[in-house]
């Protein structure tokens, strides 16, 4: 009779073709897609660079005041320092613990040369046609990144005082978005463009 039972038992599993696994249902191979409005930040492995060159934008999530390789798709521990750089201005926006840092610009690169899981650094660069657009793209960042104003002030005034010299700059950094944003001044009145080169790095 018991063996009876177990028979009975088996028939409907077989008739049914259900096979269930040891350990339980083995899930599905298929990954479900992001909930919508779900924030998707850019890759830097040569797919994702692909992209954001499509794209023209480009979203890094620096919200816990630091990016790690792996967030980028690339290998946690690798040394490698990714550099986008797009015939026209991109999209830039880096999300930092308290407000985003943004820009548009044609080149974006990040400091990966070493065997920790986080980017050191990353940079992207501004131009200016003049110094007074030069002299409003650094007040822009003492509004939004807490630049000091003072440091600021005092660079532009000494330059406009004599707009065709040359002078190499770092203002003293920001840190009011929750990360340190660097404004390094290239200044050279001789030529069309002016170059201001922003470094973001963790605190």
């Amino acid at each position: 009779m018991k063996r009876l039972a177990a028979v009975l038992i088996a028939t409907p599993l077989l008739l049914t073709g259900c096979v269930v696994p040891y350990g339980g249902a083995t899930p599905s191979a298929t990954s479900s897609p992001p909930p919508a409005g779900a924030k998707i930040y850019s890759k830097l492995d040569e797919p994702g660079i692909k992209d954001i060159k499509a794209s023209k934008f480009v979203l890094l999530d620096m919200e816990k005041g630091r990016l790690t390789k792996e967030s980028v798709g690339l290998e946690d521990g690798s040394s490698q320092a990714p550099d986008v750089h797009t015939d026209k201005p991109i999209e830039i926006i880096i999300e930092a613990p308290y407000t985003a840092i943004t820009a548009r610009s044609d080149r974006i690169r990040l400091n990966g040369m070493n065997s920790g899981p986080d980017f050191s650094e990353v940079t992207y660069f501004l131009t200016a046609k003049s110094l007074d657009e030069l002299s409003t793209l650094i007040r822009e960042g003492v509004d939004r990144y807490g630049i000091p104003s003072d440091p600021a002030e005092g660079w532009i005034r000494d330059v406009s005082a004599k707009p065709d010299q040359k002078s190499d700059f770092a203002i003293t950094p920001g840190t009011s978005t929750g990360v340190q944003v660097t404004y390094d001044l290239r200044y050279d009145g001789s030529k069309d463009t002016q170059v201001i080169i922003v470094h973001v790095n963790p605190l």
